[in-house]
């Protein structure tokens, strides 16, 4: 029997896995069998981050087999663009997650972020947001944008105005990313690859110009993979997300993952009040009030019935 090993999924390409073991070893592994999580749908049964255990294939000192995967600390999730019933891992096991953001070429929406804030808030996975390409901001949109970072720093979602292309605030993001393992997400074209490139200059990672057709980005990463900035800081590169689909979540779950409804929860008058049509709603007078950002509820309202749809 060949020893078994244990190591973390550094690469995702689909069916093969790159894996490094305890000693930093990559091997190239591939699943035994069909892999089944319980309670979860999803196209990936193996994401970057997870730690799994195998063993190297007969007569190979660089091919393995992964027969087991270790229990997950937490996991960002979206739903799958070919499944519409099932979820796709974007990465497992991580410290924080990092959204990129940009408010010109492309323009990132408030809908997608808070999307994504939810999606992480449902793991209490604390995250933070880049507010990416500063450089190429008018005076109008750049007011915006402090709008905007000064809506989620309240929240508890700390945010900077960063320009990966011309090195502004990188120290920040360094300190930021130190001691912690980071997913990195956005849109296609918001300057993912671009940041990693100037973060952990050897890797020089495909960068692609956006399409002034339509303003949206160009896939240039198109599997997620796991980058070593020191000893002990590691950042998660994924694939551009056109759109984020939330899985796993009721009706009832969803105002828990806004902080400001969170807070009010009780305060209604109805014990199952969904902030919608009911009297006496204290997330709906907040909202009134200006205490709730009006697109955070209209958010709320979007993600609310994409979920009653899905039922």
């Amino acid at each position: 029997m060949a020893e078994e090993k244990r190591g973390i999924v550094w690469r995702s390409t689909g069916s093969w896995y790159t894996v490094r073991d305890e000693k930093g070893d990559f091997f190239a592994c591939r699943l035994k069998g069909k892999f089944k999580i319980k309670g979860l749908k999803v196209t990936n049964p193996i994401a970057v981050g997870d730690k799994v255990l195998f063993h190297l294939e007969p007569g190979s000192d660089e091919n393995g087999v992964i027969h087991d995967i270790l229990a997950r600390e937490n996991y960002i999730i979206r739903k799958s663009v070919h499944k519409t019933a099932h979820g796709h891992l974007l990465a497992c096991n991580i410290d924080q997650a990092i959204l990129i953001v940009t408010l010109t070429f492309p323009r990132t929406s408030l809908g997608f972020i808070d999307r994504f804030l939810v999606s992480s808030e449902s793991f209490r996975i604390p995250t933070v947001l880049l507010f990416n390409k500063c450089d190429l901001l008018d005076e109008e949109v750049a007011q915006i944008q402090d709008e905007y970072m000064n809506l989620y720093s309240a929240l508890g979602y700390p945010s900077l105005s960063i320009s990966a292309l011309q090195g502004i605030n990188l120290d920040a993001v360094r300190s930021i990313m130190e001691g912690k393992t980071s997913l990195i997400s956005g849109h296609s074209g918001v300057g993912k690859s671009a940041l990693v490139n100037t973060l952990i200059p050897h890797l020089d990672l495909a960068t692609s110009a956006v399409s002034t057709f339509a303003n949206k980005g160009v896939h240039t990463t198109t599997f997620a993979e796991m980058h070593e900035m020191n000893a002990n800081t590691f950042l998660i590169d994924s694939p551009g997300i056109k759109e984020l689909g939330l899985v796993d979540m009721s009706e009832e779950e969803v105002a828990h993952y806004f902080p400001e409804m969170r807070d009010l929860i009780g305060a209604c008058r109805f014990h199952n009040c969904k902030h919608v049509n009911e009297p006496n709603c204290a997330v709906k007078e907040a909202v009134l009030e200006g205490q709730i950002a009006q697109s955070r509820y209209f958010s709320y309202l979007s993600i609310l019935e994409n979920v009653d749809n899905r039922r």
